[in-house]
């Protein structure tokens, strides 16, 4: 959509300027002191930078102006909330702060409605997970995230994923040669499948070669996920024991199927 249009929210695209890194630092210096001509031309001499990351999402359908606007938003936040004692430069800091805008922008306007207090709890959570990446140096578990927030797993769980875009059923997976496989035709009915019920009947004759005990830790192990020490401590032998009638169970189930 819109790949052929030069003009966004009134502004001609083809005649954008483009500032050099020394430029920019000078504009940076002067608008921190105050000049707001340095800081509207600095905000105007970055507008490519907010045209090249709305790129990314020019899959969502959205307006592309909308996305324009917003986008500006989060250059404008960049520019007046910018370090110039750091050793950064000024697209490395503005990027993100125009991706987070949009992404804000997308989530709020998503089509379907997310509680306030589920959105605060997701972001909390990912400001968590990256405080706990930086602090461990490796990616936390939601058990870790939610023991920081002193909030329960599952609602730590539920709340990252109420967050997360949808996609639609007719989003291309794979393109060749023109042709495309969507997502919805990685999609089955699991239900209504034949092959289902017949390898039920085969998994429930394969289970009636085993006796009432090597069962028992099949079920428990397999159907209701519990681990050897968990069914080792609820039937009363040891851990081994029970990894040892496990495994002889499975191998006479796969000589029944």
């Amino acid at each position: 959509m819109y790949y052929n249009k030069v003009e966004i929210c009134g502004v001609n695209t083809s005649k954008l300027a483009v500032l050099s890194d020394d430029k920019k630092k000078e504009l940076l210096i002067k608008s921190k002191n105050g000049d707001i001509k340095a800081r509207e031309e600095l905000i105007y001499g970055n507008l490519r930078l907010v045209l090249s990351v709305i790129q990314r999402f020019t899959n969502r359908n959205e307006n592309l102006d909308d996305l324009f606007q917003v986008g500006c938003v989060g250059l404008i936040k960049a520019v007046d909330n910018f370090n110039i004692e750091l050793d950064v430069k000024f697209s490395t800091y503005a990027v993100p702060m125009i991706i987070g805008e949009i992404r804000r922008y997308l989530r709020d306007n998503n089509s379907i409605r997310i509680s306030r207090s589920v959105r605060d709890l997701a972001y909390q959570a990912l400001s968590a997970r990256e405080e706990l990446t930086r602090d461990n140096s490796n990616e936390p578990t939601v058990e870790q995230i939610a023991e920081k927030l002193g909030q329960e797993k599952e609602a730590v769980v539920y709340a990252m994923e109420a967050i997360v875009a949808p996609i639609s059923l007719y989003e291309p997976v794979y393109t060749d040669n023109g042709d495309s496989i969507y997502v919805i035709d990685q999609l089955s009915d699991l239900s209504s499948r034949d092959e289902m019920w017949l390898e039920s009947i085969a998994l429930a004759e394969a289970l009636k070669v085993l006796n009432e005990r090597e069962r028992s830790i099949i079920n428990m192990r397999f159907f209701k996920n519990k681990t050897q020490m968990e069914i080792a401590q609820e039937i009363g032998i040891s851990q081994a024991q029970v990894s040892r009638l496990e495994k002889a169970a499975l191998e006479r189930m796969r000589k029944q199927f």
